[in-house]
Formats: C-alpha cells, sequence, structure tokens
C-alpha cells in the first residue's frame, strides 16, 4: 500500500495538475476523472488534487481552459460533420436510384451549406492553433523566467553563505583576540603579585 503524500505542492506538480485536467476538459472527460489520474500519478488523493485546482491552480488558468472549452465544442461539431456526411452519403445512394431535378436542387444546397460550415470551423481551428501558439510562447517566456530568478535566488543563496562564513570568521577573530588580552592582563598581574612578594 502506498503512502499519500501530504507535503506541499511545488510548481512541477501544479503545472502537471493544470495539464490533465486541460486535457480532460478538451476531451469531454470530467474534472474528477483528471483529479484522480493526477492523484495516482502524484501519490496524492483526487481530494487534494481537487482542492488544489480550485483553490490555487484553476485561477492561473482561465485563459486556457475558455480554450479548452473552445477546443472540446469544436470536436463535438466535427463528430456532428462527420455524422452528417455519412447520412448524405446514404442519401446520395437512394437518390442515385430515382433522381429528380428537385432532388439534385436540394443536393447541392445542402452541399453548399456543409462547405460553408467547413470554411467555418476550418477559420476557427485557424483561429485556435494561432491561440495555442501565443499560449505557448507565453509557457516558454515564463519558464525563462523562472529559471532566471532561480539563477538569481541560487546566486543570492550563495552570497549569504559567504557572509555567514566571513561573519563566524571575525567572530572567532574577536574571542581570540579577547583570549589572548585576557592572558597577558593575567601574567601582568601575576608579575605584579611576585614582586610585591619579594
Amino acid at each position: 500500500m502506498t503512502s499519500v503524500r501530504q507535503d506541499a505542492w511545488t510548481q512541477e506538480e501544479d503545472l502537471l495538475l493544470a495539464e490533465v485536467v486541460l486535457r480532460y476538459i478538451r476531451e469531454g472527460g470530467t474534472q474528477l476523472q483528471a483529479f484522480e489520474e493526477v492523484g495516482r500519478r502524484l501519490s496524492r488523493t483526487a481530494a487534494a488534487c481537487g482542492f488544489r485546482w480550485n483553490s490555487y491552480v484553476r485561477k492561473q488558468y482561465k485563459e486556457e481552459i475558455e480554450l479548452a472549452k473552445r477546443q472540446r465544442k469544436e470536436r463535438k461539431k466535427e463528430a456532428a460533420v462527420s455524422n452528417e456526411d455519412k447520412g448524405q452519403k446514404q442519401a446520395e445512394a437512394i437518390l442515385e436510384k430515382n433522381l429528380t431535378w428537385s432532388d439534385v436542387i436540394a443536393f447541392l444546397q445542402t452541399h453548399g451549406q456543409n462547405a460553408r460550415n467547413s470554411q467555418r470551423i476550418a477559420d476557427e481551428n485557424r483561429a485556435l492553433k494561432k491561440d495555442m501558439e501565443q499560449l505557448q510562447q507565453m509557457i516558454t517566456k515564463l519558464q525563462a523566467e523562472k529559471e532566471a530568478l532561480q539563477k538569481e535566488l541560487s546566486a543570492i543563496q550563495a552570497e549569504y553563505k559567504t557572509l555567514l562564513a566571513i561573519m563566524e570568521r571575525a567572530r572567532k577573530m574577536i574571542a581570540l583576540e579577547e583570549e589572548q588580552s585576557q592572558k597577558e592582563k593575567d601574567e601582568q598581574e601575576q608579575n605584579l603579585v611576585l614582586e610585591n612578594a619579594e
């Protein structure tokens, strides 16, 4: 039986949580399923993942959530168009057997509508692709900023350690000087006592 983690979330874990939840939204799954998957992968409970998502991560991914919802909607539309195409092919097969002018006109009207729908979907797909590219650029930029901040933090930590070492060395030198001074003072007092005794 694996233990369930309760320690603090890292940025990488938040990113994984966001990626999985957004994927489930895009593919029409539920957030609960996403939390369960993330929980398995991170040895956390689904409830913990859900709490982390709702209390912190979701607020940082509002635009991505809206984009994922639009993508899910497009997927449903594409599936509906595909089903419509199948029905159209069946209808065409029937019409070939007993074709009239009105049948031809209706077919052409339907075909024209389908062409307009296809064009609209293609335009929307291009817009979504552009949005995705912008988001990818933003992620790349944020990752670069994160790496720069980590380097800066490492440099500050190194400087801090050096400063502590210098302070410790200074403290030891002062203590040594005080000890030496005290020895000299004791020796002088001892010599004075001996001189008075003589």
